[in-house]
């Protein structure tokens, strides 16, 4: 049965909406509709931090757990917060007192023109609630995707490092067992909708109902994250006709290991799957906290970073040198394609009418296979690639058994460096090699210039990443051939 409304709960609050345009955003529902103006807009694309809330979602194999996370207000869509507590900076404190994470920022000093102060809380407060006692380089990831003018983060980062000391269970603590019941009455109905204003939400359960509804709407847009196609409606000021989300069904959101290799459901956000893809590959992991903020990486999903086809998205050049495959479904028919087939020009994919990705499995590393991943841009954290490059290579007596090279941002769709892996293959790993493959890149890519980068500057960079990649695997190789010597 369908329900043409949206449930979830305000804080400790069950709220019903119908007769709401699916276009509005969470921040917008908050300080314009019911007034809380304690989530603060600032940049409307996700990333100053400024309109962070925590979501409560229900976890674990019964539904009996609660996953809080934080996430950026001013990129969420109202319809996605059906069947979860949705949890503001207005309900943290409990009468006249403060939450230890707001008293804490009191005590160190943390706020100044207090614009930032909320999201700063709302961060540490999931930070504490996944991490009770939480060292200093987890609250300076917790705090990345969050920006102060005029306070600096010395005080804000020791007040989020102190806030849980000695601290006494919060209402959120005491009240835990209701908040998943109330959860679980919303979870046990079917899928849920919202219309107004001529557009239109769906949020289905299950891959078949998704499947059925993308047979019948066809040109319906689907909805992961929404961290990159929210900002056609904050910053273009677009609408979407329909909306389909991805974040209720249930085989979407599967992340399952075999002995070869890591299924990831296309729905599932980069939080969730990180750590099981790190084991496997340190380096991409290591990337992959590059990608956005927390807030960014809590709701962004895998299947959206494949899916909108940027030349410019992370993952796919890591995906396409480690031989990744995807699961697409049109109805009730499915195909596998390799991840790298799937690209065909510029936010042009192979993608059928009607069919949408269902999985992507990636192999797990073999003995012998490094991978090395480099992300080029102007800052560490929370930025946009200029270029990417993965390598995925095995080195046997010293010659370049196999490799497979692949680069985002050097051209219209991220794809393989074919002429530089020729170059490689089967020769020497040695200086010379590696000359010649720089030299081959010209013949893989014609980069343009924009507002990143220019194109002698892209080339150049990706030549210097196959010299960075030489030095530090020769360098590898030597230390170990010291210590097996030693």
């Amino acid at each position: 049965m369908t329900d043409n409304t949206i449930r979830f709960l305000l804080n400790d609050e069950l709220i019903i909406l119908e007769n709401i345009d699916p276009n509005l955003t969470v921040l917008q529902y908050l300080r314009d509709i019911r007034f809380q103006s304690g989530t603060k807009e600032g940049c409307a694309s996700g990333d100053c931090g400024a309109c962070t809330v925590v979501l409560a979602e229900l976890a674990g194999e019964e539904f009996n757990e609660l996953n809080y996370k934080s996430a950026n207000a001013c990129i969420l869509f109202v319809g996605s917060l059906h069947g979860k507590q949705l949890i503001t900076v207005e309900h943290l404190k409990e009468g006249e007192a403060l939450h230890p994470v707001q008293q804490a920022i009191v005590d160190f000093h943390g706020s100044q023109c207090g614009f930032c102060t909320p999201g700063f809380v709302m961060s540490s407060f999931a930070l504490h609630k996944a991490v009770s006692s939480p060292d200093r380089a987890q609250v300076v990831e917790a705090l990345a995707g969050n920006l102060c003018r005029c306070t600096g983060y010395r005080s804000i980062i020791d007040a989020a490092m102190a806030s849980s000391a000695d601290a006494a269970p919060d209402s959120f603590a005491r009240h835990y067992h209701q908040t998943v019941a109330e959860l679980k009455k919303i979870h046990l109905q079917s899928e849920a909708q919202l219309s107004a204003s001529g557009h239109h939400f769906y949020s289905p359960t299950n891959i078949d109902q998704l499947a059925n509804y993308l047979l019948a709407h066809p040109k319906a847009t689907l909805l992961g994250g929404g961290t990159d196609l929210a900002l056609s409606v904050t910053q273009q000021l677009n609408t979407i006709d329909k909306l389909v989300y991805l974040g209720n069904v249930k085989e979407l959101n599967g992340l399952r290991e075999t002995e070869e290799s890591i299924i990831v459901g296309s729905a599932v956000p980069y939080s969730l799957f990180t750590p099981l893809l790190h084991q496997q590959y340190p380096e991409l992991g290591e990337m992959i906290e590059r990608i956005g903020s927390t807030q960014i990486r809590n709701n962004g999903t895998l299947g959206g970073n494949i899916g909108n086809a940027s030349p410019i998205g992370d993952m796919p050049p890591a995906l396409i040198a480690l031989g990744a495959t995807m699961t697409l479904r049109c109805g009730n028919s499915t195909r596998e394609m390799p991840v790298e087939d799937y690209f065909k020009g510029y936010k042009v994919t192979d993608l059928a009418e009607s069919e949408f990705i269902q999985d992507i499995t990636i192999p797990k590393a073999k003995a012998g296979q490094e991978c090395k991943v480099y992300k080029i841009s102007k800052r560490i954290d929370d930025d946009i690639s200029a270029v990417l490059a993965a390598i995925s290579i095995e080195i046997e007596q010293d010659s370049v058994k196999n490799v497979s090279i692949a680069y985002g941002g050097m051209a219209a769709i991220p794809q393989r460096a074919a002429a530089c892996e020729a170059a490689l293959k089967g020769q020497p790993w040695t200086q010379t090699s590696i000359d010649a493959a720089k030299q081959a890149l010209t013949q893989d890519f014609q980069p343009m210039s924009d507002v990143r980068a220019s194109d002698k500057y892209r080339m150049t960079v990706a030549q210097n990443i196959l010299q960075k990649c030489f030095f530090e695997l020769q360098n590898r190789h030597v230390e170990t051939r010291v210590v097996n010597y030693a």
